[in-house]
């Protein structure tokens, strides 16, 4: 049986085989690597169901003990606060959810407002530039750099260890990257303790050291996700979510003219073209069905947000954008209590740059021929390397 997740067109348009096994079922064993296969969820409902079924562990070490995977992932990446089930994923995801709160994140607006101005400042009108290199990737970088205290003179290595850890088909490249990027945050860690500051990561150091509430083994492994995850899918939700404005005038045009419509802009702009095309696997502790399909327990399952976003039974012409649609349930950001703790920060971020954006450049469109984009080879997110645009 041959991988439909392998196709060579699947990273430029997975929506055409996202529809194909989602017509045939929305829930299916597809075959996977190392001769294992997992069960692919692409139905909005039954991804929904999924998302919340407890039935399903996240506990990726559980789940490999003992077995040869071949692999050489730091544990700060493959044991994150992702890769775990309450009791833990409760305790940990508790001590940083107060920093991405829509309170908190309101506060962080006009600094995120004054660096997107900042950066558009540097888009010269009918002058070719990389929307992507020059707005979608260092705007979410600097915003979660600047709330974890990175230095300024780290933010680009840290942006290409990212990236590597999304490369489809190189676990080297992976395993390499996790490792560089898990050392990175220990020494940045022993530094903010010599030289404390106010940053996010010196408040998780002292909810360790304070009150013996995090392993060290944690502490890095938190700061490593709020890293990646702080910027990865925000600068994928800019790049798609421009690129969608630009092949859809009438709603960059509504966009444009209804400023206040970001908001309703984001969410859908988030369904249409979602920055997580699937989200990290979990497995079932015991047999379970879903959308008729039965799953035998400790099956690895795959959920794709990218294909139940796009399901016609929730979203009607779901391959169109529509500014008027209430795509609030969309499953960009997952559902239940793995839901996205970054959502509103991703969300403010996205909004402001599609705001400034078609507001100072009025004339804005692609540089390029669409069929010539280049996407990103990773099955997990779902992102262009350059957008080039004329502003």
């Amino acid at each position: 049986m041959s991988n439909p997740l392998q196709d060579p067109g699947f990273f430029r348009n997975p929506y055409q085989t996202f529809a194909a096994l989602r017509s045939a079922s929305p829930v299916q064993k597809v075959p996977g690597g190392r001769g294992r296969s997992s069960y692919l969820v692409t139905g909005y409902a039954e991804a929904r169901e999924a998302f919340a079924e407890p039935r399903m562990s996240k506990d990726t070490a559980a789940f490999f003990a003992g077995k040869d995977t071949g692999r050489n992932l730091h544990p700060a990446v493959s044991q994150s606060m992702l890769a775990t089930d309450p009791p833990q994923h409760t305790r940990l995801r508790s001590l940083v959810t107060k920093a991405f709160t829509p309170g908190a994140v309101a506060r962080l607006r006009p600094y995120i407002a004054s660096l997107t101005d900042e950066l558009l400042d540097a888009w010269v009108p009918g002058e070719r530039t990389d929307a992507i290199e020059s707005l979608a990737i260092p705007l979410p970088v600097t915003v979660i750099c600047q709330l974890l205290g990175v230095p300024d003179a780290d933010r680009r290595a840290v942006r290409t260890w990212s990236n590597e850890l999304f490369a489809a088909g190189q676990p080297e490249r992976i395993d390499s990257a996790s490792h560089a990027v898990a050392g990175y945050m220990a020494d940045l860690i022993a530094d903010k303790r010599r030289t404390p500051d106010e940053s996010l990561l010196n408040d998780l150091i002292r909810a360790r050291d304070g009150e013996d509430r995090l392993s060290e083994d944690e502490l890095v492994s938190l700061a490593v996700l709020l890293l990646v995850a702080g910027h990865e899918t925000t600068t994928n939700l800019i790049g798609n979510g421009l690129l969608a404005l630009l092949q859809t005038p009438n709603a960059l045009h509504r966009l444009r003219d209804e400023p206040d419509l970001a908001d309703t802009a984001v969410d859908e702009l988030l369904r249409f073209d979602s920055p997580v095309s699937m989200a990290t696997f979990r497995f079932t502790t015991e047999a379970i069905s879903l959308g008729g399909t039965e799953i035998p327990a400790g099956s690895p399952v795959l959920i794709a947000p990218g294909a139940a976003n796009r399901d016609p039974a929730r979203f009607a012409n779901p391959d169109r954008v529509n500014l008027d649609r209430d795509a609030k349930g969309h499953l960009a950001f997952g559902h239940g209590i793995h839901r996205c703790l970054g959502a509103p920060l991703a969300r403010a971020e996205g909004g402001i740059a599609f705001q400034r954006i078609v507001a100072r450049f009025p004339q804005l469109r692609l540089a390029v021929p669409s069929a010539e984009l280049q996407w990103r080879h990773t099955r997990l997110m779902r992102g262009l390397e350059t957008l080039p645009v004329l502003p």
